[in-house]
């Protein structure tokens, strides 16, 4: 009676250490492919800062390393990877629309919070554009392909190219409206039109619709340029940081920051929830909108006259918080479930 009574008792108890292991060994499995997604972009990050700091890259090789990637390597690569994917897959309304109208939704939501809680007036559209505003080219692309590999690059280049025009656009908007100018929509769309990234992108449609082949001379090409890219892209984003500047005790740097890092990639997630989009669709719209503010707003701020070491600022946190919230966030997302 007593070896029954003890057999009995161990079984439950053995069932319940069973399932607290098991459950234990997912949520490290889980972590652990979140850090396979954010670990090695903030160690490349890294990696350019202290090159930086040590004069091993110079001002110099960054500027010409990011306009080699912005105007020549991204676009090729993102052609060659797109031209040689089915037309369906590349264009994913679903995923897009997903991404326009949630940016659309969470740049009135900033409005609404920077009419309220950002002074002066004319930093508004600054904090405005540094919350909404993802580094999806660089970071974004990174962060999708380190999670689902490189089919991630065909799925989301049509949402790159949308969005990315939706981002130029309500830039305008809110840095004209806080700074009391008339807009220069014109201009704008002049600079979107020739943007070497959606160049890229719609150029390649047509080889991807028709499935029209690539000479393997060009798919060499393209194989050189995919293993350059993001490590280059990445190299320069960490050598262009500047911790010296960054002032922590800025209130409306920590808002930009905070809705960038927060609350921009829970938006557009829920909202990506509820338009029923699941797996890598989802991951890449979570992805996309948890990269950190891109570095074009300070370009475009300082060009606009508007408060740009405010949008240095917003940049070098939300970079910084971008990987810690990223890393939770594809966890918790994973763990559920949903990609």
């Amino acid at each position: 009676m007593v070896a029954l009574k003890i057999e009995g008792f161990a079984d439950p108890l053995f069932e319940t250490l069973d399932q607290s292991t098991g459950g234990m060994n997912d949520i490290l499995d889980n972590l652990q492919f979140a850090l396979s997604v954010t670990g090695p972009i903030m160690l490349v990050l890294l990696l350019g800062i202290a090159l930086k700091r040590g004069g091993l890259i110079t001002d110099a090789f960054i500027d010409v390393g990011s306009k080699l990637v912005f105007n020549v390597a991204l676009p090729a690569l993102l052609f060659i990877t797109i031209a040689q994917t089915h037309f369906e897959q590349t264009a994913n309304l679903n995923l897009v629309m997903a991404g326009l109208l949630g940016t659309l939704v969470f740049f009135l939501v900033m409005e609404l919070i920077a009419a309220v809680t950002v002074h002066p007036s004319q930093d508004r559209g600054v904090v405005v554009q540094g919350g909404y505003r993802s580094n999806m080219g660089i970071i974004g692309l990174a962060y999708a392909v380190n999670a689902f590999g490189d089919v991630a690059l065909a799925a989301a280049s049509l949402y790159l190219a949308l969005v990315t025009v939706l981002y130029n656009v309500l830039a305008v908007i809110t840095l004209n409206r806080s700074l009391h100018r008339q807009a220069t929509f014109g201009a704008t769309l002049k600079k979107i039109a020739l943007n070497p990234l959606i160049i890229g992108i719609f150029s390649a449609l047509p080889f991807a619709y028709f499935e029209v082949p690539l000479p393997r001379l060009l798919l060499q090409t393209g194989e050189y340029f995919a293993q350059m890219t993001l490590p280059l892209a990445l190299l320069c984003t960490g050598g262009s940081l500047s911790l010296a500047s960054l002032r922590l005790e800025s209130r409306n740097a920590m808002i930009g920051s905070v809705a960038k890092v927060i609350f921009s990639p829970l938006l557009l997630t829920l909202g990506a929830l509820f338009a029923g989009l699941r797996g890598m669709d989802l991951g890449i719209v979570f992805l996309m909108s948890a990269a950190p503010t891109a570095a074009s707003s300070y370009v475009m701020s300082r060009a606009m006259g508007g408060n740009a070491t405010l949008a240095a600022n917003i940049i070098v946190l939300s970079t910084i918080g971008s990987v810690i919230a990223t890393t939770l966030g594809i966890t918790w997302l994973r763990s559920a479930g949903l990609v």
